[in-house]
């Protein structure tokens, strides 16, 4: 799984004009879900994203997580992450999971947030989404469940 943090002071996200998902300050996620993932990284990623200290404490220094600042989140489904333009003009997407594989682990990824008592709005899968951010920072944080997730065992977040 990859997904694009960004710290942010507001975010929404509309479809047709409707506003299906807001929040007033917290964290954008960006979550692609390639075909091979399964629960193991949608639940490492949760975790790891719930606690990553990127936000400022009383000292200016990025020592807060979402969960010490009661921060909001807002994900979007973003297949195109697994986008590979390494050849030609036009990227590939034969990694991005299909939704009868995304859409488990995406829903599976918002209720591990939410289990952890964090408001979670979402966008709509699969849809032409618009999304509008406030940067706070910005902070832009990648994670990538090949290169953050240890192989076998328990995982330390």
């Amino acid at each position: 799984m990859r997904a694009v943090l960004q710290r942010v002071r507001s975010a929404r996200v509309s479809v047709e004009g409707e506003t299906v998902g807001e929040i007033s300050g917290g964290l954008m996620i960006l979550l692609g879900v390639e075909e091979k993932d399964t629960t193991r990284e949608c639940d490492f990623l949760a975790e790891k994203t719930a606690n990553l200290r990127i936000f400022e404490d009383d000292q200016g220094k990025m020592n807060r997580s979402l969960l010490d600042v009661k921060g909001q989140i807002l994900v979007v489904s973003q297949f195109t992450l697994y986008g590979d333009a390494r050849k030609g003009r036009r990227p590939s997407f034969v990694r991005a999971a299909r939704p009868e594989t995304a859409i488990p682990l995406y829903e599976r990824f918002v209720d591990k947030l939410r289990e952890q008592g964090i408001l979670v709005e979402t966008g709509r899968f699969g849809a032409d989404m618009l999304v509008s951010i406030e940067n706070d920072g910005p902070v832009t944080i990648l994670l990538d469940t090949d290169e953050i997730l240890p192989k076998g065992g328990n995982a330390n977040v």
